[in-house]
């Protein structure tokens, strides 16, 4: 196992530090408000970095993603790219790879996905038309696609200006522009479904690989973004530390200070390494749901500690809404709701762990 970036993967890391220091500053983003940073989502597009992932993997998005979290830029990037890009690339029939990919990849289109769900279900007619209600779906009011499972976990692609698909603004702790996804005998075509794909999924048979190589993808990938949000607030909150004096001495050298952010730093790097190791997995055919479950876990559970640990660490000031610190804490908040809880995705790691055999190693 190498989690060593290949020098493409590095040059997409650095260009997205590059584009984010520059254009997710604290006054864009209060500026934003809840709403999306087009001109930030227009400068990604355009200098590719939504067209590299399917060549520079998960691996590579995980990389670009700790940058984005590192400012909580208000882009849709980790939606688009694991339900759309890397989904549609890989299970994808060749008709949808053609049609779709291309406004994906300038983003044009936005793709989000309706899962990990969070109450809920879509049900799927003998016509391919969809039913049901998903409460909350992330990005969804920046949507132009959207990645939905069924009740037997086929993948569908829903279209969001199709009659029949309703889209209601729904305010999360983040500012994810999200929203609340009613279909009514919507129309919608199965991923994969049709002529000959060029991806692992382009065969015949059932597709509930893809929505578990799916899920475990996302549950990767918002874990990466996690590891950034974290490594943000410590860096804030070690700049803080670092500056404010308490009885004429910084207050880094208090003991409390430092083991406090000592725990916070350990934290994030475990978020960081498992969700490495759930993206190498993944990218090399792997099985990966373990893994994912895995990174999931550590993005939730310490996730929430780090960033309530870096409001701590600034004192008063962590307590200022209108702080840099403090939009780190909502969006680890958030990314904790989204994923799940860290008993839930234990439980599910128990019971996928209960199923393998006794001699099956990882």
């Amino acid at each position: 196992m190498d989690f060593t970036p290949s020098e493409e993967q590095q040059a997409a890391q650095e260009l997205a530090a590059r584009i984010f220091g520059a254009l997710a500053t604290h006054e864009r983003l209060s500026a934003a408000g809840t709403g999306t940073d087009a001109e930030l989502w227009k400068a990604l597009c355009a200098a590719g970095l939504t067209a590299a992932v399917e060549d520079i993997g998960l691996v590579g998005l995980v990389l670009v993603l700790e940058e984005q979290g590192r400012t909580t830029a208000q882009v849709p990037l980790a939606a688009t790219c694991v339900y759309g890009l890397l989904a549609i690339a890989a299970y994808g029939t060749d008709g949808q790879c053609a049609r779709l990919l291309p406004d994906l990849r300038d983003g044009s289109a936005v793709a989000t996905g309706a899962f990990p769900a969070r109450g809920g279900a879509v049900w799927a007619d003998a016509a391919g038309r969809l039913t049901g209600t998903l409460p909350l779906v992330p990005w969804l009011r920046d949507a132009t696609h959207v990645l939905v499972p069924d009740a037997e976990r086929a993948l569908w692609i829903v279209r969001t200006t199709d009659d029949g698909v309703t889209v209601e603004p729904v305010e999360t702790t983040a500012p994810w522009t999200a929203g609340r996804l009613t279909l009514t005998v919507a129309p919608a075509e199965r991923l994969g479904e049709g002529e000959g794909g060029s991806g692992p999924g382009s065969g015949s048979g059932p597709r509930s690989g893809a929505y578990a190589s799916v899920l475990a993808a996302a549950r990767t990938a918002f874990a990466g973004l996690q590891a950034g949000v974290c490594a943000g607030s410590l860096a804030r909150a070690v700049t803080h530390t670092s500056t404010r004096q308490q009885f004429g001495r910084p207050l880094s050298t208090n003991q409390g200070v430092l083991l406090r952010a000592a725990d916070a730093y350990m934290d994030t790097e475990a978020i960081r390494v498992t969700a490495y190791e759930a993206a190498w997995r993944l990218d090399a055919g792997l099985d990966a749901a373990a893994a994912a479950l895995t990174a999931g876990w550590w993005a939730s559970e310490a996730g929430t500690r780090v960033v309530h640990a870096g409001q701590h660490l600034h004192g008063g000031t962590g307590a200022d809404l209108d702080h840099p610190v403090h939009r780190h804490f909502l969006w680890g908040r958030q990314l904790d709701a989204y994923l799940g809880t860290g008993p839930e995705l234990l439980a599910e790691l128990g019971q996928l762990l209960a199923k393998e055999p006794a001699h099956e190693s990882r």
